[in-house]
């Protein structure tokens, strides 16, 4: 039997979470590998990339999918166990693959124009081979950003803290200045989780709030104007309020309507991803693909066939 596609693993991986025990992604190979009816070659093979074994890297991406679509949880790193939802799932089949699409969609929301225009307005018969591979690029990087998110949720508070700080600093706040970073004393921090000196001398600050919140649990305008008072207290005018979740509508209205001596950045979860993403904050790259393409210069410079017999 052929190496099944990632979705039609989903239903099978979750079927085998049922039972409500927590299973690593390779501890779904010898179950499925059964019920897929799959030989040792099969297991055995690789990508022609290298980049390993192929059933393998499937099930990861279907337990991925249904993570996403919040049919399975994570209560560890690297752990896999069926949520509720889930299980009213497994007693509708018909229903499966519609819903894990359309969640999986909400959850990572659209990444760009010409994402949304490649992944729901082009079919694969009318897909170009770069749109296709871009396409595939946006549905990885939003997996990733998903999993960036739970990963964050998993740690402390503290390590929260610490790791805004190293954001931003990344992202080029700070500068050239030594040790331009710093997280408050976590006791008695008067509203500040951390500062980033803007030069030498420290005249230019910018104070960080960070706050751990679970998908849902948006930031209010009550946390904004307490954030707002802890700057001028400061005597600081810059402010960045960072979330795992995002802000409410009236956060939102606050802060633009803020007088132009503060200035409040606001970063919510899906932005906070995108960064940590884009400036390779504790990420590593795994492969890089090189699209090519022929220099005209070059083949330019040689003399056509045609050209010969005319002569």
């Amino acid at each position: 039997m052929a190496i099944p596609k990632y979705d039609e693993i989903q239903f099978e991986a979750l079927k085998l979470l049922s039972d409500g025990v927590p299973r690593k992604a390779k501890e779904f190979i010898e179950p499925l590998s059964i019920v897929f009816e799959l030989s040792e070659n099969d297991l055995a093979k690789e990508y022609d990339s290298g980049n390993g074994k192929v059933f393998a890297d499937r099930i990861t991406w279907a337990l991925s999918y249904l993570n996403m679509a919040g049919l399975v949880s994570k209560p560890k790193r690297g752990l896999y166990k069926i949520s509720d939802q889930g299980v009213l799932i497994l007693a509708n089949p018909g229903k499966f693959k519609q819903y894990v699409s359309r969640k999986y969609k909400e959850r990572i929301g659209v990444q760009s124009k010409q994402s949304d225009t490649v992944t729901n307005h082009v079919g694969p018969s009318t897909m170009t081979p770069e749109e296709s591979l871009y396409a595939s690029y946006q549905g990885i990087k939003g997996t990733i950003s998903q999993e960036i998110l739970e990963t964050i949720l998993s740690k402390t508070p503290r390590e929260f803290e610490r790791l805004v700080v190293l954001l931003l600093q990344r992202m080029g706040y700070g500068g050239e200045v030594k040790d331009a970073g710093l997280v408050t004393q976590y006791s008695n921090d008067k509203g500040i989780d951390g500062i980033i000196k803007e030069d030498v001398l420290g005249f230019g600050r910018v104070c960080i709030q960070a706050k751990k919140y679970a998908f849902g649990s948006n930031v209010s305008r009550d946390d904004l104007q307490k954030f707002a008072g802890a700057l001028m207290q400061a005597q600081s005018s810059k402010g960045v309020f960072i979330t795992t979740s995002d802000f409410t509508k009236h956060a939102y209205e606050y802060v633009e309507n803020l007088n132009s001596n503060i200035r409040i950045i606001l970063i919510n979860g899906k932005q906070l991803a995108y960064y940590i993403f884009e400036y390779n904050l504790g990420m590593q790259t795994e492969k890089i693909i090189e699209i090519k393409k022929l220099d005209g210069d070059f083949w330019d410079g040689m003399q056509d066939e045609n050209l010969l017999e005319r002569k």
